[in-house]
Order: C-alpha cells, then structure tokens, then sequence
C-alpha cells in the first residue's frame, strides 16, 4: 500500500523532469499560450457552474400578463329546462 502512495505523489525531482519534458514538446513560446488558454477556460467552466445553480436553486416566479385582461362578463342566466306550455285540445272540443 506504500507503493501505491509513493507511486502518486511526484515528488521535486520528478516535477523537474515533467517541466523539461513539456519545455521540450511545446517550447517556450507555447507555453504562455497553454496556461492563457487553460485559465480563459477554467474562468468559462466556472461562470457556467455559478449560472447552472443560480438557475437551479433560485425560485420560479410567475409571469405577470402584460396587459390586464377585464374578467369575462357574468351571462345572463337563461332557463332552458322550461318548456313553453303548449295548450292541448281538451276533451271537451274532441267530442
């Protein structure tokens, strides 16, 4: 489990080794360059993660209409279930 340890932890010799070998690969003018780069989109990411939680954590609110609408007007109540009487000939006239 030591090893393990060990193995993950560079220590100030291996750091120094890392550094010539990225001097080498990318130069010394591309590495200004990389760092910019990395920290334009470290500050993006960042930015991004603030607004995603605000959006999630902030409460909805409603919409207001933008024009006030008058409420419906109240309809004037008809009495369908009422049938007009209808005068039926009387047995009287039948006969």
């Amino acid at each position: 489990m030591s090893n393990l340890i060990a193995i993950s932890m560079p220590g100030p010799t291996e750091m120094l080794l890392l550094l010539v070998i990225v001097l080498v690969l990318f130069g010394a003018k591309k590495i200004p360059e990389l760092a910019r780069s990395l920290g334009k989109a470290t500050k993006e990411f960042k930015e991004a993660k603030s607004a995603f939680n605000d959006a999630v954590h902030t409460p909805v609110e409603e919409e207001k209409p933008k024009h006030k609408i008058a409420p419906p007007a109240e309809e004037e109540k008809m009495e369908v279930d009422k049938q007009p009487e209808v005068k039926t000939s009387s047995s009287q006239d039948s006969k």
